[in-house]
């Protein structure tokens, strides 16, 4: 047996963004000894990446007529369902629409810094798919104070932080997790975690396409160790395309540009110079009628907001990026396949207020002057609606003794995320999962590791190091991306998916004969074979949930299956580890209760 450390917690979590981090408060307040395990160094988080705000109706802002815009949770409970296209469970929008306002002023009690309004409260910003003013922001950099708060208040409470750890296995006591095994990074050395319980806040997996937000770390190890150990995910086939990312220049392919840049007045153009969103076809039939009809009516909304119709670049993500798509493939896009953002009519003292990281950003890295000139853009692989299934009161999934919160986890969001639900959904489900992992470990002990669990996972491991020759993880990652990049982006079909499905079953079996030179200390290349069969298994996932919904909802466009089927807005894809293979089943959605959805009639 190989030698490893060894650190016992009433509570063990994985990841150390919002949803780990608010995790950490809520298990430390009910007196649990918490350790948190990261990839990455404290800080440098997704979270980060957050910008726009964060989402919760705090009705805060005025019209022109000095009255209070009517929001409430029950509209922000409306519009999340719209965005999702009903595939949404229920009761965790519900839960999340009421709580995450008090969330929102919780944050500020702990010490985050907000714009504000002339009379002191939270300034809110529009942002797609939300009736109102809603997202609280700092800036273009509210992900950033919202992690900085979070951090500060965990540091407070008291937790014991292993930074730059991957972890790769969870450990089982018969159906109960025990506890997680990984190595630092650093040194190759193996660490076992023995807990009581623990909460997965390991956020997406997007490093399986060539143009993404996502930075290194996005490679789907807490999905995948989830899985391993019998969690069910739901909604896998949901990816979220967010409409504007860079496309140009090259270095800068793939970077977020924040939904605050349309928040704040920044208009689509085509080729032609033409506000293409003003094409009706365009515009679902769920939002006629919500939406500025002419350039005049978009560009006085941003100054009197009284009748509420927005600019159609405010539609929710899924709808933009299709719209982008249409646009650059009817031959009306930029001479590097995209479509220009444009923000300079607000005028350069304005966007360097309002969004002064984009404009540090882009000039610093790109030469770009948002405040002179247009940015190219072109929709990014940047959020995962799916995940593991997490139930919502105290966010345990199907496992005993594992809790999920953040983007790993699934079921608010349904087929399509609204931006700034993200923050809020951290918030709202990180405190719950933190508090479900506490009230666990209350009456658990901690249970007994098997070393042959630990053995197998050593194996895996060390294979790449032991053989003699073999396949490079670079390329075989370098070949899942670019047929995820081709068949399995947003538009889909029978034919690009079935051809993407057989590319993934060859690159496992190439996989399996992976070779790294070298030993296990400062490694890259050991770190990405395990990353790249993770990655491997979560594409095969996606895949094959794409392949079974035979209709398009949110984020799930199929060529081939254009339109809504109310046969499949009533049912959740499942996904199960089955022996070597993946499962696959159908499972009815959660009826609506009748007081939500005379709530949802009332208000759509």
């Amino acid at each position: 047996m190989d030698s490893y450390e060894t650190f016992e917690y009433d509570v063990l979590v994985i990841g150390a963004g919002g949803a780990g981090l608010r995790a950490v408060i809520a298990a430390r307040e009910a007196g649990c000894s918490v350790g948190v395990v990261c990839k990455s160094l404290l800080g440098k988080a997704h979270t980060v990446m957050a910008e726009g705000g964060v989402a919760a109706a705090l009705g805060n802002m005025k019209s022109p007529d000095g009255m209070n815009e009517p929001d409430s949770w029950k509209v922000h409970l409306t519009d999340t369902f719209k965005g999702g296209a009903f595939l949404n469970n229920p009761r965790t929008v519900e839960i999340f629409a009421k709580e995450a306002p008090e969330r929102v002023l919780e944050l500020e009690q702990y010490g985050a810094v907000f714009d504000r309004t002339p009379e002191g409260l939270i300034a809110e910003r529009p942002f797609g798919g939300h009736k109102y003013r809603r997202l609280n922001h700092v800036g273009d950099r509210t992900g950033l104070e919202l992690i900085r708060t979070v951090q500060d208040k965990a540091v407070g409470v008291g937790m014991s932080v292993h930074m730059e750890i991957t972890l790769t296995r969870l450990l089982k006591d018969g159906d109960r997790v025990v506890g997680a095994f990984g190595y630092r990074r650093d040194t190759g050395k193996f660490v076992v975690f023995r807990a009581k319980s623990i909460v997965l806040a390991t956020g997406g997996w997007g490093r399986m396409y060539q143009f993404t937000s996502n930075s290194w770390e996005g490679t789907g190890d807490g999905l995948q160790m989830a899985y391993e150990a019998g969690a069910e995910l739901l909604d896998m086939e949901m990816i979220q395309f967010h409409p504007t990312g860079m496309a140009w220049p090259p270095g800068m392919r793939g970077i977020l540009v924040t939904e605050g840049v349309r928040g704040e007045g920044g208009i689509l153009k085509n080729n032609k110079g033409e506000r293409f969103m003003f094409n009706p076809d365009y515009t679902p039939p769920l939002y006629k009628g919500q939406f500025a009809e002419t350039a005049e009516e978009g560009e006085r909304w941003l100054e009197d907001k009284k009748n509420n119709r927005r600019p159609p670049e405010l539609l929710p993500r899924d709808v933009v990026a299709r719209a982008i798509y249409k646009e650059v493939e009817a031959g009306r896009g930029t001479e590097h396949k995209a479509v220009y953002l444009d923000v300079t009519h607000r005028g350069a003292e304005y966007i360097k207020r309002k969004l002064p990281s984009m404009y540090e950003q882009f000039h610093a890295l790109g030469a770009v002057d948002i405040t002179k000139e247009a940015m190219e853009v072109y929709p990014t692989v940047h959020y995962t609606m799916g995940g593991v299934w997490a139930e919502p009161e105290g966010c345990a999934t199907s496992v005993p003794g594992l809790f999920a919160a953040g983007e790993v986890a699934a079921g608010l969001h349904g087929a399509n995320r609204l931006g700034g639900n993200s923050l809020s959904d951290i918030l709202v489900f990180g405190k719950r999962a933190g508090e479900g992992a506490a009230e666990f470990a209350r009456t658990a002990k901690l249970g007994a590791i098997d070393p042959a669990q630990i053995q197998a996972e050593i194996s895996v491991l060390m294979h790449p190091l032991e053989l003699q020759e073999g396949e490079s993880p670079y390329k075989i990652h370098q070949e899942l991306q670019e047929n995820m990049q081709r068949d399995c982006m947003i538009a889909r079909n029978e034919q690009g998916l079935n051809s993407v499905l057989a590319k993934i079953l060859e690159l496992q079996t190439r996989a399996a004969k992976i070779k790294v030179n070298g030993d296990t200390a400062f490694n890259p290349g050991w770190h990405a074979a395990r990353d790249v069969r993770f990655m491997l298994r979560t594409s095969e996932i996606i895949v094959r949930c794409a392949l079974e919904r035979k209709e398009s909802r949110g984020a799930q466009w199929r060529l081939d299956y254009p339109a809504l089927d109310p046969v499949w807005g009533k049912k959740n894809l499942i996904a199960t580890q089955d022996g070597d293979k993946v499962k696959i089943t159908e499972r009815p959605l959660p009826d609506m209760p009748a007081e939500l959805k005379a709530i949802v009639e009332e208000y759509k």
